[in-house]
């Protein structure tokens, strides 16, 4: 049935600059491209096993449409600065109710990127039950 995470589809202002957002500030690898009229209109970004994000040029949905994108990293640190280094704003890393580590970020299109790194105690991983206090 359900396997994992097929793809999620964000508009994009601006194609190049989320290119450079997502391919060099993260580091991710394009899947493949769209071209209608052999005009660049969209492409995959690569998440490994098989998900992607899919990128078309166009006006960005209504507001909350997506709340956020989250992606698994295994080096938070490491990525923070990464992201930084490419002039992107990314949050201090902290330790989140789920007891996983997360930093945030947002793309050229509004979309906010939650990045998050595992622990051993990780709900995503123990499961159980996430107590919250916001």
């Amino acid at each position: 049935m359900i396997r994992q995470l097929a793809h999620i589809c964000i508009h994009a202002r601006d194609l190049d600059e989320t290119a450079r957002y997502y391919f060099d500030a993260l580091g991710l690898e394009k899947g493949f491209e769209f071209k209608k009229d052999d005009v660049l209109i969209g492409y995959y970004i690569k998440l490994g096993h098989n998900t992607f994000i899919e990128v078309f040029k166009g006006a960005p949905g209504d507001p909350g449409n997506i709340a956020h994108v989250s992606l698994e990293t295994d080096n938070l640190e490491e990525l923070i600065q990464q992201i930084r280094a490419h002039g992107y704003e990314a949050t201090d890393k902290k330790l989140g109710a789920d007891s996983s580590w997360q930093s945030w970020s947002t793309d050229p299109n509004g979309v906010r990127i939650e990045f998050h790194e595992y622990t051993p105690e990780s709900r995503q991983i123990t499961g159980g039950t996430c107590l919250v206090s916001w």
